[in-house]
């Protein structure tokens, strides 16, 4: 990472004027922790440029959600995945695109189950959840607060 936040050759793209911020993933297993990388970047950025309160625990709630459905595309959707970051109304919402075309959906609780908690990990920690079949694919979009209570950064 350089100090501006962003990995050296970065393919994010930032609108002029925005809090927004997309990358392309190249689909390979080093892609998800460059999207954490990526994602905990725009935050910063987003505190250090802007100015907006950013609490600890919502850019690493982030990354989490972040880290949980990028691993889902690249175990399940073969090619490049698309991640959109963007600031609305006081939380970050995080955009994955893939081209897998099964919607996730939470499996029942197994205490005996080892593994596939992601998206119920996912759902714990969302606002709002929302996943929706594309032209091409699927969009999995989630929004996480940025701030835990009044005051916390």
């Amino acid at each position: 990472m350089r100090d501006d936040g962003k990995a050296p050759d970065d393919p994010a793209t930032e609108t002029a004027g925005t809090a927004e911020v997309a990358f392309e993933l190249d689909g390979t297993s080093t892609c998800i922790a460059r999207a954490r990388q990526l994602a905990a970047g725009f935050l910063a950025r987003m505190q250090a440029d802007h100015g907006l309160p950013v609490s600890r625990r919502a850019t690493d709630l982030t990354q989490l959600v972040v880290s949980e459905l990028v691993t889902n595309s690249f175990k399940y959707a073969p090619g490049p995945i698309l991640v959109n970051l963007r600031i609305v109304a006081g939380a970050v919402e995080v955009a994955v695109r893939d081209s897998g075309r099964v919607l996730p959906r939470a499996r029942a609780a197994d205490t005996g189950r080892v593994g596939q908690h992601g998206l119920e990990i996912v759902l714990a920690v969302a606002q709002r959840f929302e996943a929706r079949q594309e032209a091409v694919g699927k969009c999995v979009t989630v929004s996480i607060a940025l701030l835990d209570d009044p005051g916390s950064t």
